[in-house]
């Protein structure tokens, strides 16, 4: 056990996820207020202590991101001037991640821009899950626990019995393969890619479909679900192709414009997400299953408290047996 207190916050970003993780420990959240001015600009008040406390803030910067970010920024250096040991940034959905590279002339790099405002503000260490690219992590100079729920996922639908050789797993693009290719072994399925390009953002053309699909069972996975077009057009070309049923998982479900009405007229079965973003009950379609990733984020916050080791949480046997 560590020598010094624990505390555990959150912004108004996903406050239920908080309170789970925060069960799981057998604490309560420490209390907090993030208010407004008068003209819009979030005033943020901690009610206890912090000094000397190690003090994780569970905020994902998920929409509205921008002041879900700012939340963030604010709680930061309101803990950092309340002399808190360490300030650890719990953002199970990471923001600003889809610019993580130049694609073009004049472009931003908002995944670094991120990490640059996380590390100014007072963070000493980030604990994410499923950033859209994993290089983002070497965006930052301070430690990043990247956790990955893909074997929760997996978990899930080894449960349901979908792990043998008449289901398979199908990256929605080139750049999702290897997280892909994870999953289908955990389920030892075989794997399919969808090529694709992307004329514009939340646009895509599917331009082909490698592997064999008929009369198998299609599971697409990816990191995320945002606005479905992509999604739902990849779901009728395997749907064309002869698979004889089809679900879709993803860490974070998004769900920006229309995807809601976008999936439930679409070919697939059900859809799979974690809570790391909070789906309002009236957009939970029956399609869609919400796993938690409480329990996985409060073991590595446990963890890192104790200074003990965070990587054996992607052992396979602990996933088992938490699920």
């Amino acid at each position: 056990m560590s020598d010094y207190d624990m505390r555990i916050l959150t912004g108004n970003a996903n406050p239920k996820l908080a309170a789970d993780i925060a069960a799981y420990l057998g604490m309560s959240l420490s209390e907090m207020e993030v208010s407004r001015f008068s003209d819009g600009e979030i005033r943020v008040k901690v009610n206890e202590s912090v000094r000397g406390a190690d003090v994780f803030v569970v905020q994902p910067t998920c929409p509205p991101a921008s002041d879900n970010v700012m939340e963030l920024l604010i709680i930061i250096d309101a803990l950092k001037r309340a002399s808190a040991r360490r300030i650890v940034a719990v953002v199970p959905y990471y923001g600003y991640a889809r610019q993580e590279k130049k694609a073009g002339g004049r472009e931003p790099i908002t995944a670094r821009l991120m990490a640059d405002l996380l590390t100014v503000a007072g963070a000493h260490r980030i604990l994410a899950v499923d950033m859209h690219v994993p290089s983002i992590q070497g965006f930052f100079n301070l430690p990043v626990d990247h956790l990955n729920a893909g074997p929760l996922l997996a978990g899930y639908f080894i449960t349901r019995g979908f792990a043998d050789a008449n289901t398979v797993v199908v990256s929605p693009d080139v750049g999702g393969v290897g997280a892909a290719r994870a999953v289908a072994d955990r389920l030892d399925a075989s794997l399919a890619i969808i090529a694709k390009r992307r004329p514009q953002p939340n646009q895509a053309e599917i331009m082909e479909v490698i592997g064999d699909l008929n009369g198998k069972r299609a599971i697409f996975f990816d990191d995320m679900i945002d606005t479905a077009g992509s999604l739902v057009s990849g779901a009728r070309a395997v749907a064309e192709r002869g698979a004889a049923d089809i679900c879709a998982c993803a860490t974070h479900g998004i769900f920006s414009d229309d995807a809601i009405l976008r999936l439930a007229d679409s070919p697939i079965r059900e859809v799979v997400v974690t809570d790391t973003i909070p789906l309002a009950p009236e957009r939970r379609i029956e399609k869609i299953k919400v796993l938690s990733v409480a329990p996985l984020l409060a073991e590595a916050i446990r963890r890192v408290h104790e200074d003990a080791s965070v990587s054996s949480l992607f052992d396979r046997q602990w996933v088992e047996d938490k699920r």
